[in-house]
């Protein structure tokens, strides 16, 4: 095993004797490579580091496949993201191991690798970095580290893949990032959906037409697929194209080749095909809306994207990114959120997932006066994307808003299990009063302390322990 990290080689060499492996351990990939090109005893499987001093992991990974291609390997990072992975598994890796990882899983992969435990439960990502581009996913929960390693492993397989999640998850940058780390990334990636589309249109975008193959058609037009010869085609909403359609497009899935709209010339194409939609595909079989042996075809690797509330670690790195990206549009500093502000992100349902936070992050950009965004500037956002907005309450007796959002501010605590809950509240209740009735009455405190139904001396009291509480 190799790694820069001693504590990490002792308490891996450590259970994997315990398991009755004999382990040797490097603290860098010259080292191994110096013992092996010696005569030293050839491994029979290989645990790396990613990032080391010298050469990392991928390269020590190249050189080995050299020397011995026939050598399982295990890359191990704390680093996990898409493209990692996939370079990872580019380069021969027989598997990727997310650090910090569970001693008993690293055994049991062991087993695995040598061939002692085919039948050992596959390994559970754990978090890390993933890239912050433009066009890629960003995620350090469990369920977006287990993405991210399957779409290193599939971007190298020329297999159809079918996305699925609700709208607004980032179907579509799973499809980039297939492409991106695959052998076609030098081909073009080519995106249609087919929901915005008029059904009558949609044949002529996916296959092209011949001049004169309809009223308008005044030239010839190259459809999606060839524009897409090469590389990548991604169709989302893929269960909203019409019947019809869906025959020709399983003959192109099947054979490659087709002709355009009002054509005679037989058309090959070379194109991976990537489907995304947020529908019950399966359902729509049954009832007669989708072709059950294109589902088959489109579904050889299923690829689920989870909704943003169950990955609600991940909404800090987002909002940041989000709001980094406005700031250089805007060409303006970054803005932060605020603790409380961030909280209450967290604790917000998302139900347009990914896309529902980044148009909150660009409104904070752009309207909110101070470079901390606070929870009163966040309220004003949410609410202007259709959440609930400020109110004192209702005739029918609903709560007021306030205490939902406290409600909220309250389960992500707990959540976080967090300890003195109600002197906080209380705190920050205090803090707010205040601040709110010295602002109304210009900053007298006497009109402020009748205002709020208190004594000027509790008044005077609360804000010296509010003082020095800062």
């Amino acid at each position: 095993m190799v790694d820069d990290d001693r504590a990490v080689r002792f308490v891996l060499a450590t259970a994997l004797r315990e398991a009755g492996y004999e382990v040797t351990g490097f603290e860098s990939a010259a080292d191994v490579l110096s013992t092996l090109d010696r005569g030293g005893a050839r491994p029979q499987l290989l645990f790396t580091d990613v990032r080391m001093p010298g050469d990392d992991g991928l390269v020590l990974l190249d050189a080995l496949k050299r020397r011995l291609p026939s050598l399982p390997v295990v890359v191990m990072s704390a680093h996990t993201d898409v493209a990692s992975t996939a370079g990872a598994f580019r380069g021969g890796a027989q598997e990727f191991l997310s650090k910090p990882f569970d001693l008993d899983d690293a055994v049991a992969l062991a087993a695995r690798a040598l061939g002692e435990g085919a039948d050992a439960d596959a390994l559970p990502a754990a978090g890390g970095d993933a890239a912050g581009d433009d066009d890629m996913l960003i995620g350090d929960t469990p369920a977006m580290q287990q993405l991210f390693r399957a779409i290193g492993r599939l971007a190298q397989a020329p297999l159809s893949v079918l996305v699925t999640g609700e709208t607004g998850t980032g179907k579509e940058l799973v499809a980039r990032a297939l492409h991106r780390e695959s052998p076609r990334a030098r081909g073009p990636f080519v995106a249609l959906n087919t929901a915005a589309i008029p059904a009558e249109l949609l044949e002529s975008e996916l296959f092209g037409h011949e001049a004169g193959a309809f009223t308008g058609a005044q030239r010839r037009h190259v459809g999606r697929f060839e524009q897409a010869h090469g590389g990548t085609l991604f169709l989302d909403e893929i269960g909203d194209m019409p019947l019809p359609l869906q025959t020709r497009l399983l003959r192109v899935l099947a054979e490659g080749e087709f002709f355009r709209v009002g054509g005679r010339e037989l058309i090959r194409v070379d194109v991976r095909v990537v489907a995304a939609t947020h529908q019950d595909l399966e359902a729509k079989v049954r009832d007669g809306g989708f072709r059950a042996d294109l589902l088959h075809r489109l579904d050889v690797v299923r690829l689920r994207l989870p909704p943003l509330r169950a990955r609600r670690g991940d909404v800090p790195r987002l909002a940041e990114r989000f709001l980094q990206r406005a700031a250089g549009r805007f060409d303006a500093p970054a803005k932060r959120l605020s603790r409380p502000a961030l909280e209450r992100l967290q604790a917000h349902d998302w139900p347009g997932n990914v896309r529902e936070l980044q148009n909150v992050c660009w409104r904070l950009a752009a309207l909110a006066p101070g470079d901390v965004i606070g929870v009163v500037e966040l309220g004003d956002a949410l609410g202007a994307g259709g959440a609930a907005g400020v109110s004192t309450g209702s005739a029918d007796g609903e709560a007021p808003e306030w205490e939902a959002r406290l409600q909220d501010w309250v389960r992500a605590k707990l959540a976080a299990q967090a300890d003195g809950i109600h002197a906080e509240a209380r705190e920050r209740l205090d803090q707010v009063l205040l601040e709110a009735a010295l602002e109304h009455t210009g900053g007298r405190r006497s009109d402020a302390a009748v205002r709020l139904g208190l004594g000027r001396n509790t008044l005077t009291r609360k804000l010296g322990a509010r003082r020095r509480g800062r």
